[in-house]
Order: structure tokens, then C-alpha cells, then sequence
């Protein structure tokens, strides 16, 4: 399995109809929802084996870091690692980009797998599209 940072429309069309399966079509989120506007602003990765198996986005924040979004793997992949060396290569994006944590809003039947990596919950529970979620953080140490 290989995880890139995805360049030009044609791979970016992939990582959408991933979520597209996953978001749309498998938990019942809206397309309203799903398809936010923010896709152009994002850092996209994909993961393939050759087939696409995942995907997920990054976006910079104001303050400094980055938060993880549209963290998908389809299910036949689920429970192989796609998600992890997603996030993986997140994670080594923002460090090479000099940024100090990353954010991220997890479904909290995912809550296991972010900790697993080193995320930390905090706040209360909160509704994302019908779906129960926690905030998330990690800080990022730079490379020496």
C-alpha cells in the first residue's frame, strides 16, 4: 500500500468518490454536508494498493496547525492499516510544513483507533451530520 499526497483533479476525483461511499452512501450523510467547499483549500492524500483503499484531508488552520477531515477507508479495507498510514502521512505533511498539532473531530465510535495514535479527546460530545463526535488533538514535534 502506498499513501501520496494527491496532485491534479483526476486523483482528487478518487478521494471524493471515496467519501462519496463511506459519508454519503454508507452513514447517510448529506451531500450539502459532505461536499463543503473547503475540498480547494485542502492538502488531499490517498491511499492505493493498486485500487484506492482510503482517503483524507488536511487543512492549515489559523493558529498554526492542521485539521485532519474526511478520514475515510472503504470497508473492504477497514482493519489493514489504511487509516493509520493516512494519518501517518498526515501527520509527516504538517511536521514538513512546520506546523505545531493537528485537530481533528472523531466520530466517537472511532475514538479508539485516533487514541491509538496519539490523539487526545477533550470537550463534550457533539453532533457532526446526525453523528456523535469528540474534538481531538496531537501535538507535532519538528524533525531534528
Amino acid at each position: 500500500m502506498h499513501v501520496h499526497v494527491i496532485a491534479g483533479d483526476g486523483d482528487l476525483s478518487i478521494c471524493r468518490e471515496i467519501r462519496r461511499r463511506v459519508f454519503i452512501e454508507e452513514q447517510g450523510v448529506t451531500e450539502e454536508e459532505e461536499w463543503d467547499g473547503l475540498d480547494e483549500r485542502c492538502i488531499h492524500f490517498l491511499a492505493l494498493d493498486p485500487h484506492p483503499l482510503g482517503t483524507a484531508r488536511m487543512l492549515r488552520t489559523k493558529t498554526g496547525g492542521a485539521k485532519a477531515e474526511r478520514v475515510a477507508v472503504v470497508v473492504e479495507a477497514r482493519r489493514r492499516g489504511v487509516g493509520a498510514a493516512l494519518m501517518r502521512t498526515l501527520e509527516a505533511e504538517a511536521v514538513h510544513l512546520g506546523l505545531a498539532e493537528i485537530l481533528l473531530g472523531a466520530q466517537t465510535s472511532a475514538l479508539g483507533f485516533y487514541e491509538q495514535l496519539g490523539y487526545e479527546a477533550y470537550g463534550p460530545e457533539f453532533d457532526d451530520a446526525r453523528i456523535p463526535h469528540r474534538a481531538m488533538r496531537k501535538a507535532l514535534r519538528a524533525p531534528r
